[in-house]
């Protein structure tokens, strides 16, 4: 159970829940049950705990009810009105010890893909069904979908809200979150009951998830034939018919991409906000976007073809970088403000991190790709036991260990060891992929159109998965 805490619901649980299911262990079923508690906003205080409740607060302000602890500490307390007796209380951490204060936005999200894969994967759908933990899952739904001020489906969030939780440049709208937002958007849908109390939230997760589908496929995607097409884009276009809708400009298209984009193949951009794209790859979006569906099946496989045609730049001698370029010279300096952890091909900007292999091993099993698997899981076996399983590789090609990284690692050593499972057992794959949805396609693209229709034919939506 302690290390189930320790590990947390994020990525690195995933893989882990999936061997010790695999050893029959049924100690994960106590952590939803833990992290299923209702999360109560406060500002009365800067930390407290009051009948198994949790909150805090950060210069008298706090986060909307949902959110989910990024980790947890196990803390030894005496038992009240006994002498020499202790007890462990867990201290969640809801960003206010993270460095920069950042609250997790991406816990929240691995929750739910957790508890769909761990009702999959058992057959224990109680879990799912219990009232605490149907609770838990519409706090989390209802703090994404809550309207603000933005215009976009994506979801907007701050710096380092993620597995890249330092400044990086992410801020505004990271595919890495919206990939996660839509998967788990797509897993509630199948887990939440729906009653009076619940049909309002089911009928806004479909009309997000038409909304979000069609945005990123539409304005995320790039290959040689879009980046051109940015290259000749006409700017300031006011009017609801506008080419160029987020304004961007063309001299955006940074120069290392003119040479590095393949002619076969393309991926999702890191980020789209109102004249700015951030067109760096960001791993773990991409594959989680084939693994949820949110590409469509054209751009899930031009995706896997630009990492094979890119392997020595995106895979080098340690799988998988986290993102690639990295940020250098100036650029590194007013980005990141000068972070001397995330300097120039190391850590979160441009560092292997071994635990991508599992998420890249779904996403080649699902596009029927295991040969790409296989060697780079060749490729890691030849180092990770050598070099005491690492959190993460330094330089372009991943040649050492990370100067600052942690040994002995958890989610790299559940990474390798699932990545390992899957292709000994693909029918388990499965059970973690999503195929496409024509329900959300139907809605999606006419409710987008000038035609007024509220939905269009199912051969229409299929059209679509073609783009």
């Amino acid at each position: 159970m302690r290390l189930l805490i320790t590990v947390a619901a994020q990525s690195g649980l995933l893989p882990l829940m999936i061997l010790l299911i695999r050893c029959r262990s049924i100690t994960i079923r106590s952590l939803f049950v833990i992290l299923s508690r209702r999360h109560s906003p406060s500002c009365y205080g800067e930390k407290g705990r009051s009948s198994g409740t949790f909150f805090f607060t950060l210069c008298n302000c706090s986060p909307g009810q949902g959110l989910m602890p990024a980790s947890f500490k196990v803390r030894t307390v005496p038992l009240d009105g006994s002498t020499g007796t202790f007890e462990e209380v867990l201290d969640p951490d809801f960003g206010e010890s993270a460095i920069g204060r950042v609250a997790p936005v991406d816990s929240g999200l691995w929750w739910i893909i957790l508890l769909r894969a761990y009702g999959k994967i058992t057959g224990d759908y109680a879990l799912q069904e219990r009232v605490d933990v149907q609770t838990g899952i519409k706090l989390i739904l209802n703090l994404c979908l809550t309207d603000g001020f933005d215009m976009f489906p994506s979801l907007l969030v701050t710096d380092g809200s993620c597995m890249i939780d330092r400044r990086m440049g992410i801020h505004g709208h990271p595919l890495e979150i919206q990939a996660l937002f839509y998967s788990a958007l797509r897993c509630s849908r199948e887990m939440l009951t729906v009653d009076d109390g619940s049909k309002n939230l089911v009928t806004a997760i479909n009309n997000r998830l038409s909304a979000l589908s069609f945005h990123i496929r539409e304005y995320y995607w790039v290959d040689m034939k879009k980046i051109n097409e940015i290259y000749r884009y006409k700017t300031e276009e006011y009017s609801t018919d506008a080419i160029n809708k987020f304004n961007i400009y063309p001299d955006q298209i940074p120069s290392w991409l003119v040479e590095w984009i393949p002619e076969q193949g393309g991926y999702l951009i890191g980020n789209l906000q109102p004249a700015h794209m951030d067109f760096r790859f960001f791993t773990l979006g991409n594959l989680w976007s084939i693994v949820s569906s949110l590409g469509t099946p054209k751009q899930n496989e031009g995706i896997l073809n630009l990492i094979e045609d890119k392997w020595d730049d995106l895979v080098g001698q340690m799988p998988l970088k986290i993102c690639y370029p990295s940020l250098d010279y100036e650029e590194w300096r007013i980005i990141t403000g000068g972070d001397p952890k995330n300097t120039p091909w190391s850590y979160h900007n441009g560092g292997s991190w071994p635990t991508l292999l599992w998420q890249f091993t779904l996403a080649c099993i699902k596009m029927k790709r295991p040969e790409l698997a296989r060697k780079a899981i060749t490729l890691a076996e030849e180092r990770l036991s050598m070099d005491q399983w690492p959190e993460y590789y330094d330089t372009r090609n991943g040649r050492f260990i990370g100067k600052q990284s942690r040994l002995y690692q958890t989610w790299t050593i559940a990474g390798y060891l699932t990545s390992k499972m899957l292709l000994d057992n693909p029918e388990m794959a499965s059970m973690l992929l999503m195929d496409e949805d024509y329900e959300v396609l139907q809605t999606c693209r006419c409710a987008l159109s000038k035609t007024g229709r509220k939905k269009c034919s199912r051969g229409a939506a299929k059209a679509q998965i073609l783009v």
